[in-house]
């Protein structure tokens, strides 16, 4: 098992103001605006991409802005030099009775916000999933500032919803990124209903996470690459853009892995759409996939 992670249990005086206290508000007003400049920066990729941890940590809960999200669209010929490039964890077949919403096959994520390996698994898993429908919500959120791999950059997918004529994603983030001392642990954030909570045991007695059950067909649980260090110190837009050069280590860790991700969904939707699952790279991983 590569990249998982053992689950973590879960206020001003008034008066006319002097020219004194004026100069101090306009010396205020100037570095709150470096300070916002600097930050946009940061998250867009300016300054050559390299990132601290708290620099990255404020953006926290922000919208993804549809900048970032376009550049999470790797055209066909760059995913297909990459193939499965890095990513060595592939899923396990499980060959249950189907799991299905509405007839679609669902896919579920069990991981939380605090987890550097769903960290670096939520990447791909976004740009496979984008192949097959729509992301909205989506939110800027970094790993653990107290765990291994700390502020790894990422995504949540909290308060975000997915729509796709072809599957349905269901994604539970069981506790937040901020560790809490007076309870030891990661504050609870979702929680699972008794079919998700079924599904998590049979398949990952240990409580592992990241975990993904593709459809009950297969499952997965750690990253498909396990290295978190792939994307540290980087923006989201640096890492966006280092996607779509085959020869990168982004792109060989994340996208591959998406390239597995995507196989896998085609095989459990019936190859729809051909325009996705027709390319002959993801039909040759799905050979190997069975």
């Amino acid at each position: 098992m590569e990249g998982a992670e053992q689950q973590q249990p879960q206020q001003q005086p008034t008066g006319k103001p002097s020219i004194l206290s004026n100069k101090k508000a306009l010396y205020g007003g100037i570095i709150a605006v470096i300070i916002i400049v600097v930050a946009a920066l940061t998250l867009t990729g300016g300054g050559g991409g390299g990132s601290t941890g708290a620099q990255l940590a404020q953006f926290d809960g922000q919208p993804v802005p549809q900048s970032v999200l376009a550049q999470l669209a790797v055209p066909n010929n760059v995913s297909a030099a990459i193939y499965t490039g890095f990513a060595t964890n592939f899923p396990t077949k499980a060959n249950a009775t189907k799991l299905a919403i509405g007839g679609k096959p669902e896919i579920l994520y069990i991981g939380a916000e605090y987890c550097p390996y769903c960290a670096v698994q939520r990447w791909p898993l976004i740009i496979a999933l984008m192949r097959f429908g729509t992301f909205n919500g989506l939110e800027y959120m970094t790993s653990s500032a107290t765990d291994v791999y700390a502020n790894t950059p990422t995504f949540t997918f909290a308060n975000a919803t997915y729509s796709s004529p072809y599957i349905v994603f269901v994604a539970r983030e069981l506790t937040t990124n901020k560790y809490n001392s007076s309870i030891g642990g990661y504050p609870n954030l979702e929680t699972l209903n008794a079919s998700e909570q079924s599904i998590f045991a049979k398949y990952n007695p240990g409580g592992s996470i990241p975990f993904i059950d593709y459809a009950n067909y297969s499952t997965e649980v750690g990253g498909n690459f396990g290295d978190p260090t792939v994307i540290d110190g980087m923006n989201w837009s640096s890492i966006a853009s280092d996607l779509h050069n085959p020869g990168s280590p982004q792109a060989q860790a994340l996208v591959g892995s998406a390239n597995l991700v995507t196989a896998q969904i085609c095989i459990i939707d019936n190859n729809t759409p051909a325009s996705v699952c027709g390319q002959q790279y993801i039909k040759g991983i799905e050979a190997q996939l069975g």
